[in-house]
């Protein structure tokens, strides 16, 4: 009997490393992610205000700690933070092992400000300073959103030395101005020692929602045409221009430093259209030094039927250039597009976590009666 083919195996030789997008105490506490690091390649971990909500929406599994808050009298946003820090020192714990295998590369947990403060500067970094020293672990990074304010953040976060994620990145402007924000962050820095590393997140499918959206509304041949290829287009050109930051004089300053680059990681990669795909995101942008985050339904789709041929991402930069070339002619601007991308999804965030603070805040109400 022929044995089955590793095919996440397969996609880490291409150099792409593995993360779960999912946290959870049931994960933790039931042996979950430990077997999905050991079985299936997983090499980090991140969340974000929803994965959060839906993950103390067990309220079961976090009984015994939500009846210890209950009789301290903590606020629900203290309450939450001590879960939160709490899940997420854990799964540092279970990755630390590969942190040090990878000499610090991969074993990478997030944890995201609170996103309220998407447009503070000044919180934003002090809750990064807040957040590294509850979690107290090496291995962790800390995601502060793209947004304008979010770019001085990230530079003073990573001069500090605290680790970040950049999330909900979705032009192609912008993301250079995270670049530009992240060297800055390592020149400030007190040397490769001191500095954090950083990843990227571009939101790949959630392009595509909000395009084909448009392009639905057109109704034309042309515009069907176009469904579900801007995410990765504009992920493609991402790449490029990360290949294109970095080989300029200022980073192989930094590169002789000893610093390392700062990785592109692909964010909202299941396939939310029935008619694409269900491991589109990862095959079509299979690259090397780049991280995909997988949902479990995701990732056990890739284990089973996923295929591979090596780097999917260099050379197919001229034809995604012509895929924003062809939307523009259509009427569909990239940069309203990912303007309301930003914005939508700060806002979506926000209310997530709004929701999650009621829900901890009538937990401890309920358990002091």
């Amino acid at each position: 009997m022929k044995a089955s083919p590793d095919r996440l195996a397969q996609l880490t030789e291409i150099g792409v490393s593995v993360w779960l997008d999912d946290i959870g105490r049931s994960r933790l506490a039931g042996g979950g992610l430990a077997a999905l690091v050991r079985d299936f390649h997983v090499s980090g971990v991140t969340s974000n205000p929803p994965i959060f909500a839906k993950a103390l929406s067990d309220v079961p599994a976090y009984a015994a700690d939500l009846d210890d808050l209950a009789a301290r009298g903590v606020t629900a946003e203290e309450a939450v933070r001590a879960l939160t820090t709490y899940d997420v020192r854990w799964a540092c714990d279970i990755l630390r092992p590969v942190h040090e295998a990878s000499d610090g590369v991969d074993g990478r947990v997030c944890i995201e400000v609170d996103p309220r403060f998407a447009r503070d500067t000044r919180a934003t970094v002090a809750e990064a300073r807040a957040l590294w020293w509850a979690v107290d672990r090496p291995n962790l990074f800390i995601k502060i959103p793209a947004t304008a304010e979010g770019l001085p953040a990230i530079t003073q976060c990573l001069s500090e030395g605290i680790s970040v994620t950049v999330t909900l990145i979705f032009s192609l402007r912008r993301y250079g101005e995270v670049i530009d924000a992240f060297m800055t962050g390592l020149e400030r820095s007190a040397g490769p020692e001191r500095a954090g590393a950083s990843t990227a997140a571009f939101f790949v499918s959630r392009l595509d929602g909000e395009v084909d959206a448009r392009l639905d509304k057109l109704g034309t041949p042309e515009a069907a045409a176009l469904r579900g290829q801007a995410g990765i287009a504009n992920a493609r050109l991402a790449y490029e221009l990360l290949q294109q930051r970095t080989a300029t004089r200022r980073w192989a300053a930094l590169e002789a430093r000893g610093f390392r680059p700062q990785r592109l990681l692909w964010a909202s990669t299941s396939a939310k259209d029935p008619a694409m795909a269900d491991t589109a995101y990862v095959t079509e942008l299979a690259a090397p030094g780049t991280v995909n985050t997988l949902a479990e339904s995701t990732l056990l789709a890739v284990a089973d039927h996923g295929e591979f041929h090596g780097d999917a991402i260099s050379g197919g930069y001229a034809e995604a250039r012509q895929v924003f070339e062809r939307l523009a002619a259509l009427g569909v601007p990239y940069d309203e597009v990912t303007e309301a991308l930003e914005e939508q999804n700060v806002r979506r965030f926000t209310v997530a976590w709004a929701d999650l603070l009621e829900r901890i805040g009538g937990e401890l109400t309920a358990r002091r009666t």
